[in-house]
């Protein structure tokens, strides 16, 4: 989430467990696990009933993120197994940190490795970031102007790598909230009436992936996505023109097919549309170049 200081990315990030679908025993039992092994698990015999929600501080060591010690001991990328793992001001985070996540992004688990032994700890969270537009936090506020210099905005951007931005689905802009919105009386959508969305749209997957021993869109590999993410003519000429315009990888691309799986599945669509890829394609945000 890209947005000015006070626009609620905070808020929103801590709303998404109660959207997510329950736990299920094999997933509470997994992270309970996790949490006793550093002490943080409740009564005796006690499983999580939430889904974990890790906001370590941008100040964190490698042992505190990933994890490690003389004796390895998991890290909060463990802690948010089957969970929400936030990281707040994402630039502030030592690059050499933020590289680490990769391999738990990519795989679900982290290996830690001494010269006596080495663990696997399961790794398998929802990451979710949230950062400023640009240092001084005003890049296109409708109430402040920036001070910052394009040069200064392109390293604030810099410090976080392709590859590592490749790995993040979705780059949304969080836009101040104006007053009128704060104090509307309008009907809003409860968390429980989107959590019922949510995991009938989770159903849809764990149906079509079931088989392969999946249970959602984001575990589809190459194989999977040339079966179940088959696009139109329109959507095909939509793809090749961003990709040649922005340059995208081919993790980007196969993103893109993944999220816009999942748009469909949210819509209770079948096939696969060009307006899901049109607002996957959207939400790259941080693949565009970054202009003065």
């Amino acid at each position: 989430m890209i947005g000015p200081p006070g626009s609620g990315k905070t808020m929103l990030a801590r709303r998404v467990p109660s959207i997510l679908p329950s736990m299920s025993f094999e997933e509470a039992l997994e992270a309970s696990k996790i949490h006793s092994v550093v002490g943080l698990l409740g009564g005796e015999g006690e499983l999580l009933s939430r889904r974990p929600f890790r906001y370590p501080h941008h100040t964190v060591s490698y042992a505190g993120l990933i994890g490690g010690g003389s004796y390895p001991r998991p890290g909060e990328v463990s802690l948010a197994h089957n969970g929400v793992l936030f990281l707040d001001e994402l630039p502030e985070f030592k690059k050499n940190l933020l590289e680490m996540l990769r391999q738990p992004l990519e795989d679900g688990q982290v290996t830690i490795s001494r010269v006596s032994q080495s663990l696997t700890y399961p790794a398998d969270f929802m990451l979710i970031a949230a950062m400023n537009p640009c240092p001084c936090g005003y890049l296109g506020d409708t109430l402040h102007a920036c001070s910052c210099t394009p040069l200064m905005r392109q390293r604030y951007r810099s410090r976080l790598s392709g590859p590592l931005l490749d790995r993040i689905d979705l780059h949304v802009t969080v836009p101040r909230i104006e007053h009128q919105e704060l104090v509307g009386q309008g009907e809003e959508e409860t968390s429980a009436t989107i959590q019922g969305r949510v995991a009938q749209a989770r159903g849809r997957q764990y149906e079509r992936l079931a088989e392969h021993g999946l249970h959602a869109n984001a575990q589809m590999q190459a194989r999977h996505l040339r079966g179940y993410c088959q696009t139109d003519a329109e959507g095909d000429a939509l793809l090749k023109d961003v990709i040649d315009r922005l340059g995208l990888s081919a993790r980007s691309y196969a993103r893109i097919l993944k999220v816009a799986r999942t748009i469909a599945d949210l819509a209770g669509d079948d096939a696969l549309q060009r307006r899901h890829l049109a607002e996957a394609i959207q939400y790259r945000q941080l693949d565009r170049p970054l202009h003065p």
